[in-house]
């Protein structure tokens, strides 16, 4: 195993190439910086058309028409009048990029990150790809979502190291904040609704409208493939939507190819923690108004440490398609008509989705925070400095075994390094008398016994997210340890067969790309015999008598996973459901879960993560289906 100096070593040349763009911009003039010429170079010399030209483009496209031709056909109202409302949609939803907008923004972003940040770091060896990137192809930014400046934070990057800036799709809610909307508009931002359901024509003009702004290049696209922002801070299951809309001009052969660019942001604080566990705790999220954004500026005055933004290699779509679609079959059909999603289409791009959000994982860069909160939430009593310290280092040297990034400064003392975090998260832990213990929220008056539990849960929550930003680092190897703990036999196939099924199970927790089970299995168990705690011989595999530490580690992990379902499958079984939907389900569910916290049955308080339960639902609703299919088929 390798030293704690030597992991220090390699944590150092890893983040070499990071550059800390708040250094700059604290030494010299923001009014300079945000005026100074902006000489982007766009892929092909593309001009940026006007809002009109380009809206002109969408509302007289083949394909436009003949979804509207539809439409109109079964809606029996004149083409004219669904025409109309196309154009009212786009006219609502396009984007206005002006430069003078971005230079304003540029300037107010300087000062409020500078107030926010100690710093932020970016990797300038894939700034440099993906300056190469956007003069060759058109390109897509796909960012993973953890706090509501992810895309301003991209925005202003790609503007300070001139490059071409993209186009966001953003929520409509926030085109309802007066003033802030139209900046974001006038920024780059185009408003989606987040729920389009059967809605044919909003669809047609929101995909046409993508599709028109890849195939003219004149900027890149930014979307987050998960979808919503994360509450919990881990990576979600990615969305296939707007995916597949800006991959279908690759596919109908209207442009060469497509590169998508992960990019990895990591955040030491979320400016959001608070809000965040309230939402996993079942509170309504406030509605975004320019009046609640005033009100929330006493962040301002609040540390939030540093950030890494890591642009990922770009991704080709056409090496990705290669010897998996068969891009003839969209040459037999009109490029004007709409794409076939064939079963085959369908399973590649859910592919591309999950492997772009694992690339995103691979690249985040971890804090000291996320590895302490570990010990954190096996300890929630408390713990001692000294013991926290020690699993805390220990844990350092196994996450770069398992290829982990990790901020953690080499030039100060780790003793050093660990209380800067524990200060820097001074509302969700505390060291009083050489003990740390997460904090007890504060209200006013006196509380019930459900409130009580609310407060106390709501620092777990927060401790538990950014926890969660470690996990994949050890998911694969804490897989193969319960896999190896719960098998048949320690036999290789009997202890894959049952990684498989923990993969199943926690399908929708943790990110999996489709069918890379081999893979996984064989990096899980790489990870094990990197740190020493697995043998494998004759096809056998072994835990060794010195790590059983690691695999006990590895297997806690994902206990409050194994503990929610097992609370959740019990309360299904207790409960009488009039009506089984998700909303009756959440409701049972939380009560119950409440009940058994009060009695004292059950610590800590994870199982109250609403998004945990939706999760079990899903899970639930899943085998339920399976079951019915397998009644339907055997009555037939």
């Amino acid at each position: 195993m390798v030293s704690l100096l030597q992991g220090k070593h390699m944590l150092r040349a890893e983040l070499e190439s990071f550059f800390d763009i708040l250094e700059e911009r604290r030494q010299s003039s923001d009014i300079s910086h945000a005026l100074r010429t902006f000489s982007a170079q766009p892929y092909h010399e593309a001009t940026p058309p006007s809002v009109k030209a380009l809206n002109r483009m969408v509302l007289e496209s083949q394909f436009l028409r003949y979804v509207i031709a539809e439409v109109a056909a079964e809606s029996g109202e004149p083409p004219e009048c669904v025409k109309e409302e196309a154009a009212g949609i786009l006219d609502k939803m396009a984007q206005n990029l002006q430069l003078s907008f971005i230079r304003l923004l540029g300037f107010s972003l300087s000062k409020i990150f500078k107030r926010l940040f100690r710093s932020i770091w970016v990797n300038e060896d894939g700034l440099a790809r993906l300056q190469q990137a956007i003069q060759e192809h058109p390109v897509i930014l796909m960012p993973n979502h953890r706090s509501y400046i992810d895309f301003l934070v991209l925005s202003y990057i790609m503007f300070t190291y001139d490059l071409s800036i993209p186009v966001i799709a953003a929520g409509i809610p926030l085109m309802g904040m007066s003033l802030i909307g139209e900046i974001f508009r006038r920024s780059g931002a185009f408003f989606i609704r987040r729920s389009i359901g059967s809605d044919k024509l909003y669809w047609a003009v929101l995909s046409e409208y993508v599709r028109t702004i890849v195939r003219t290049g004149f900027a890149p696209v930014e979307f987050y493939v998960e979808g919503l922002r994360s509450r919990t801070l881990k990576s979600l299951t990615p969305k296939l939507g707007k995916l597949t809309m800006v991959l279908e001009p690759f596919f109908k052969g209207e442009v060469y190819d497509v590169l998508l660019v992960p990019v990895s942001i990591s955040y030491d604080r979320v400016l959001e923690e608070t809000l965040l566990a309230h939402e996993l705790l079942g509170v309504p999220k406030p509605k975004e108004t320019t009046t609640g954004l005033l009100k929330a500026r006493k962040v301002l005055e609040d540390d939030y440490g540093c950030m890494h933004v890591c642009f990922g290699k770009p991704v080709s779509a056409r090496a990705l398609a290669q010897g998996r679609v068969n891009r003839g079959q969209f040459n037999l059909v009109p490029r004007g008509l709409p794409l076939n999603a064939s079963a085959e289409l369908q399973e590649f791009v859910n592919g591309v989705a999950h492997l772009l959000v694992r690339l995103q994982e691979k690249n985040m860069v971890l804090s000291p925070w996320s590895l302490m909160t570990f010990t954190l939430l096996q300890s929630p009593q408390g713990v001692d400095w000294d013991q926290l310290t020690h699993k805390t280092l220990w844990l350092r040297t196994l996450a770069l075994r398992f290829g982990a990034h990790l901020n953690w400064p080499a030039q100060l003392a780790d003793s050093e390094v660990m209380s800067d975090s524990l200060a820097l998260h001074h509302s969700i832990a505390c060291r009083e008398k050489g003990r740390v213990q997460l904090v007890e929220e504060v209200g006013p008056g006196p509380v019930t016994q459900e409130e009580a539990v609310f407060r106390k849960a709501s620092a777990v929550l927060m401790c538990a997210s950014y926890r969660n930003q470690a996990l994949h680092v050890f998911t694969r190897p804490a897989l193969v340890a319960l896999a190896m703990t719960t098998a048949a036999s320690p036999r290789k196939e009997d202890v894959f067969r049952r990684f498989c099924f923990l993969q199943e199970l926690f399908a929708n927790e943790l990110i999996f790309i489709p069918g890379h089970a081999v893979q996984d299995f064989e990096e899980g168990c790489d990870g094990l015999q990197q740190c020493g705690a697995l043998t494998i011989t004759d096809q056998t595999l072994r835990v060794t008598e010195e790590e059983q530490d690691a695999i006990i580690f590895l297997t806690a992990i994902l206990q409050p996973f194994i503990e929610t379902y097992e609370v959740v499958c019990r309360i299904l079984c207790e409960e009488r459901f009039q009506t089984f939907s998700e909303k009756s389900f959440l409701s049972s569910v939380r009560d119950a879960v409440i009940k058994l916290l009060i009695s004292g049955e059950q610590d800590p308080h994870c199982q109250l993560q609403m998004w945990l339960q939706v999760n079990v639902y899903l899970l639930v609703t899943q085998m339920l289906l399976c079951v019915g299919c397998f009644f339907i088929s055997s009555w037939k």
